[in-house]
């Protein structure tokens, strides 16, 4: 069992000693969690740009600011629906099967996600924990598919919730996996249990945050929505007020 840091810093990122200006930074970690590119398909549109940065600068800024970018947008989030849908699928990591667990609510907001071993009783027990823990909040309704260790680890940490185990009824949970699998495809897999956790992670928290529901927005409102999330982005990045020069 692999599990990523569970808790949310309140510090603002720190830019010191860095040559490049902030804009830079923020706008190539937005590219590799937003869309699905490499280090180096990132360095290639900036160098279109005429903004000259080696992929492994970029991959060492994904690392260092990415979960604190996540950190501060999952801050800003809206609280949590109340009915919560929870699922499970197997990932290849290095020859080996893992599974991948998420939670999210009635609105797909991605409440957490985790990388484990097995998805027996235990797993599914400090799943339940880890989400009461992350979310600091108990739903009105569980949602899940019919395996089994999910009523029992519901009964164990909240047995007052109402828990709904039905295939046709978890499709929201299994449509928000769409996006991580076809990252993974596109990173030809992960190499370690540790890095899927942490790059999990950190997509969990930036990509959905520019995903709002758009089959349901006209076209202004979409956009609309979309330069609300963009500042929240500048403020998370402390990128707000500042000119673009990437």
């Amino acid at each position: 069992m692999v599990e990523g840091e569970s808790s949310v810093g309140s510090a603002s990122p720190s830019y010191r000693c860095h040559r490049y200006p902030v804009e830079v930074i923020s706008h190539c970690v937005w590219l590799y969690f937003r869309f699905p590119l490499s280090f180096r398909e990132v360095e290639e549109l900036m160098l279109e740009r005429g903004v000259i940065v080696s992929y492994e600068t970029i991959r060492r800024w994904c690392l260092k600011f990415g979960q604190q970018y996540a950190n501060s947008l999952r801050r800003r989030r809206p609280r949590p629906g109340d009915k919560w849908h929870l699922d499970e699928v197997f990932v290849k990591i290095n020859g080996e099967q893992k599974y991948l667990w998420r939670a999210v609510d009635q609105d797909g907001m991605v409440l957490d996600i985790l990388v484990q071993n097995r998805r027996d009783k235990t797993a599914a027990r400090r799943f339940f924990r880890r989400l009461v823990k992350t979310t600091r909040t108990v739903p009105r309704v569980v949602v899940t598919d019919k395996l089994r260790p999910y009523g029992a680890a519901h009964r164990e940490v909240m047995p007052s919730v109402e828990h709904r185990s039905h295939k046709g009824l978890n499709n929201r949970a299994e449509n928000s996996h769409q996006p991580t699998r076809q990252r993974e495809r596109a990173m030809k897999g992960f190499r370690s249990a540790g890095g899927a956790q942490r790059f999990l992670s950190t997509f969990s928290g930036i990509s959905p945050h520019f995903r709002p529901r758009r089959h349901l927005m006209t076209a202004p409102d979409y956009r609309t929505e979309m330069q609300h999330r963009f500042t929240t982005w500048e403020q998370a990045t402390g990128t707000a007020g500042l000119s673009t020069t990437a």
